[in-house]
């Protein structure tokens, strides 16, 4: 589920529209602070057409040296420490994403491939608080917690590109990962402890990703009241006949009432082709 730069995604929360020319992702940002840290961040995200699911994590602090994540059974599970010239000028921002194995058997594309179902995975990762431990230049500690949970947002289902606007509408499944009935069966199990689709959304987010070399994307997060948006006339313009592109759409959300808590589940749309002429989109 990584895109062009292997940044995660899901994990913004200001409301931002505009052109990404570099190679980045969409910005990983938190928005309060998280005891002694600037932000930190735990969070679930699901991408619900490649049917994978994986943890995202989010630290930031001021001339760190050393950062360390512990579970809620005080288990490190990342640590980071910067050496050599990255010593001398200190670690601020790190972010990072496990490996996003399939959630389901059916979903395989090779023997060798990976799967972690939605019950494996909530034992691999248990719901609480996360602890965050820093080290910085001065030899002083960092500490923060941040909360996981499993309140998982449904997919964004009928996402369409058309007309130079992209709609999608609320869903009530997480895609590949689990129908609507699967769900529910979780959550009376115990699995989940809210059914997706009633799970509170903070934003959408919008991501227009083109493919043809150039990292270019327009990414927009929009209210929860919101389902489409219109590209800007100026980026449609200004790219060649037949560009091809894929759209996704995230359902970003959570347990609101614990404060920045968004979790995040993904829908794609590709082979788009946009300004298309003649034969359109011709793959090579």
């Amino acid at each position: 589920m990584n895109d062009i730069s292997g940044v995660p995604r899901g994990l913004v929360t200001t409301a931002t529209a505009g052109l990404l020319l570099a190679s980045g992702a969409n910005v990983v940002t938190a928005t309060e602070p998280c005891g002694s840290f600037g932000e930190c961040k735990v969070i679930v995200e699901i991408n619900s057409t490649d049917g994978d699911i994986g943890f995202h994590w989010l630290a930031d602090g001021d001339d760190l040296l050393r950062t360390t994540i512990r579970d809620p059974d005080w288990r490190a599970v990342y640590t980071n420490r910067a050496r050599g010239p990255l010593r001398e000028q200190t670690l601020t921002e790190t972010f990072g994403e496990s490996a996003e194995p399939f959630c389901r058997e059916s979903l395989k594309e090779d023997e060798d491939d990976r799967v972690v179902t939605l019950e494996e995975f909530r034992e691999l990762w248990r719901d609480g608080p996360y602890y965050f431990i820093g080290l910085d230049s001065e030899r002083e500690f960092l500490f923060g917690t941040t909360e996981l949970t499993y309140f998982l947002p449904a997919a964004p289902e009928n996402l369409t590109v058309a007309g130079g606007i992209v709609s999608w509408a609320p869903g009530s499944t997480l895609g590949e990962c689990a129908s609507e009935a699967e769900l529910t069966e979780l959550v009376s199990e115990g699995v989940l402890p809210i059914h997706p689709m009633h799970v509170p959304l903070e934003s959408w987010e919008v991501v227009l990703e083109l493919e043809d070399g150039s990292n270019r994307k327009f990414s927009v997060q929009l209210p929860p009241a919101q389902t489409s948006v219109t590209l800007p006339a100026e980026f449609i313009s200004s790219l060649p006949p037949n560009t091809p592109a894929k759209a996704e759409v995230g359902a970003i959300g959570g347990d609101l009432s614990i404060g920045d808590n968004d979790n995040a589940t993904f829908t794609e749309l590709g082979d788009l082709c946009l300004n298309e002429q003649d034969d359109g989109c011709v793959e090579d």
